[in-house]
């Protein structure tokens, strides 16, 4: 069974990864604008399979409404360590785009990913999907777990939570 799960889960890896990047036109065959554009952002999401991600968090509590204080602290870190991977849009550039990560993932999982990267590649199938698109590693930015908490404060308001 594991072994079954493991070439079905390649092999969706492997789909993803070839329709990366392609362009999709109507079917009707007209050209607009938007159909002439690339789609390049690919997300995975594993319902139910480390939703929370693997490392200590496994409780996070957000706070309502946003903390501006933290919001103001992740965008500075977002502006000295994170903009050359990521844009706060969808589009990809060495990392995933931003938008809407906090729509697709758990606080958990997101606060696991920053402090734990490593071992998230290792063990986690939904960081392993996403390395499968990205093909980066993402490096530990030797972030404290306040620090993590104000970059994902600041990841809720770029996706518009209030």
């Amino acid at each position: 069974m594991k072994r079954l799960f493991v070439i079905i889960i390649i092999a969706s890896i492997s789909v993803i990864a070839v329709q990366c990047g392609t362009k999709q036109e109507p079917a009707n065959g007209s050209a607009s604008a938007d159909s002439l554009k690339t789609k390049t952002d690919t997300v995975v999401v594993f319902v139910g399979i480390n939703s929370k991600g693997v490392g200590r968090f496994d409780s996070i509590q957000l706070t309502h409404p946003l903390d501006e204080k933290m919001v103001a602290n992740g965008q500075s870190i977002y502006q000295s360590k994170c903009f050359a991977c990521h844009k706060l849009t969808s589009e990809l550039l060495v990392g995933p785009g931003w938008a809407g990560v906090t729509d697709r993932r758990k606080p958990e999982w997101i606060m696991n990913w920053i402090t734990n990267t490593k071992v998230m590649l290792s063990k986690d199938l939904a960081a392993q999907a996403d390395m499968a698109v990205c093909l980066i590693r993402m490096p530990n930015q030797d972030l404290t777990d306040e620090q993590a908490r104000d970059v994902l404060e600041f990841m809720r308001r770029n996706d518009g939570k209030k």
